[in-house]
């Protein structure tokens, strides 16, 4: 058994987000006669899941939908198919958003003469 600031250095998380985790009821940690939260190797190895999920940039309502299909031995490949293609769908529509930010941020920055007049390009076009 492990406490949580150890959890922390093996896992990425921080105790912060350890602690959010177990309070949502993504994880729960056992709590020792000192009243600490302990955790076991399942529990450090969900927490390291759930940890690479965020980082791919799932919610955290994906990350128990995909927890729960993990620690199911009888789950359906396709469940799971299908989440990670409606995240990859929500990262590409991001992408394809972000680029057209991209875009109108270089217009802006060309337009601009920059200099020490008054007149602004950019704010011109931030306030059409």
């Amino acid at each position: 058994m492990m406490k949580i600031g150890e959890v922390a250095k093996k896992t990425g998380l921080t105790v912060k987000s350890i602690r959010y985790y177990h309070d949502i009821g993504l994880i729960c940690a056992t709590r020792g006669e000192n009243g600490y939260r302990e955790y076991d190797k399942p529990q450090i190895d969900s927490l390291r899941f759930i940890g690479h999920c965020r980082d791919l940039g799932f919610s955290l309502d994906d990350c128990r939908s995909l927890l729960d299909l993990k620690l199911n031995q009888d789950r359906d490949a396709e469940d799971v198919k299908r989440l990670a293609k409606t995240h990859l769908e929500m990262v590409s529509d991001r992408i394809t958003k972000l680029q057209a930010l991209e875009s109108q941020l270089n217009h802006l920055i060309k337009d601009c003469r920059g200099g020490h007049q008054p007149d602004c390009a950019i704010l011109s076009g931030l306030s059409e």
